[in-house]
């Protein structure tokens, strides 16, 4: 930082921001730290009084906040995403279409344990819609050392390896069946409110349910219609009801009958303990795997609570985002709805867990 006339101040660029006072009127910074005066600025700077700025040394081995600021954007930016100009060490990030936001946890954390530069995004594993901010960079001071800015590069590349901290996965178009279980709705004896409630959260995304059947408490047939709906092209087949560990309740075991991988039977999140979640490969004569279809055993909870697992889960298989049972187990923290009387989903802690 050195100090110099305000007249020779063309190209240079401002320490500290310049305020403006003219009362009743206004009191604001009529330039920003960061910015570089041009030739016209400098009647402006004279009227407020500055006759002498402090402006930016270039020194050896240093960067401009701004500078730097794009390092850490570009540790951040993929595709689908959009970035705003670097103006006082800061870039923010936004979605350029619905999508599932994915972040490496530990290549943000690489970055924010250095001091002097920050990174902050939107909680990960969930969707976002076209034109959401998804992060914003900072480097805290007007300088920083470039050694300092390598090191943070070194440090995501061995937490998040080639790839930017940020992933955008756009919703992919699926076909979806549904089987609908249980006696009770079988025979006639209650309405089947379930399958309108899969319905609608299905609406929500890009889907074309091509089946529905509703079966009695028979695994053989609820197996059987499982199979045939992903034979049919279903991407993602969904079994209502049938979850507990009454005698009556077979859609676990006819599930498992399928073949397909089961995940999880039970997740630690509530609404939605007896979730379970499975995926069947499409193989073709000579074993090799085609394409894959999610399987979804959901509970009662579904049918009655605003918010449940299937929620959290439902995004993640729309962009075909592996869910993985660690990432389940890991929901414990944050896997309780407090059933608000007026539901902020998704702007709440609800499924934020680590």
């Amino acid at each position: 930082m050195k100090l110099i006339k305000t007249v020779d101040a063309e190209g240079a660029v401002l320490c500290h921001d310049i305020t403006q006072i003219i009362k009743g009127v206004t009191k604001d910074a009529v330039f920003r730290k960061g910015h570089v005066v041009r030739a016209e600025d400098i009647p402006v700077l004279l009227s407020v009084g500055k006759d002498q700025l402090y402006v930016w040394e270039q020194e050896e081995g240093m960067l401009h906040e701004n500078d730097a600021a794009e390092i850490l954007c570009s540790l951040c930016l993929n595709e689908h995403m959009s970035r705003s100009q670097a103006k006082e060490g800061k870039i923010e990030l936004m979605a350029e279409q619905d999508g599932l936001l994915k972040v490496n946890s530990q290549g943000i954390k690489a970055v924010n344990s250095f001091g002097q530069m920050m990174i902050a995004s939107r909680h990960g594993n969930f969707p976002v819609k076209a034109g959401d901010k998804l992060a914003g960079t900072r480097i805290i001071p007007l300088v920083i050392e470039k050694e300092k800015m390598e090191a943070a590069k070194q440090a995501v590349a061995a937490a998040a390896g080639s790839r930017p901290i940020l992933e955008l996965k756009p919703f992919l178009h699926k076909k979806a069946g549904i089987v609908t279980t249980g006696n009770e709705v079988f025979y006639g004896r209650i309405q089947d409110t379930f399958t309108p409630v899969i319905r609608e959260k299905l609406g929500e995304f890009d889907t074309e349910i091509i089946d529905h059947v509703t079966w009695n408490d028979d695994d053989k047939k609820v197996t059987a219609s499982i199979l045939d709906m992903i034979e049919k092209g279903a991407d993602v087949v969904i079994c209502t009801g049938g979850m507990s560990v009454d005698p009556d309740d077979k859609t676990p075991l006819a599930i498992k009958n399928t073949g397909a991988r089961i995940v999880s039977y039970g997740a630690p999140v509530l609404p939605g303990a007896m979730f379970l979640l499975a995926y069947y490969d499409v193989k073709d004569e000579f074993g090799t795997v085609l394409r894959t279809a999610a399987v979804l055993g959901l509970p009662g909870c579904v049918m009655y609570a605003k918010r449940t697992i299937f929620d959290l889960v439902l995004p993640r298989v729309m962009a075909d985002d592996v869910v993985t049972a660690e990432e389940l187990a890991a929901l414990g923290e944050g896997g309780l709805c407090l059933s608000c009387l007026e539901c902020t989903f998704p702007n709440c802690g609800f499924g934020k867990g680590k």
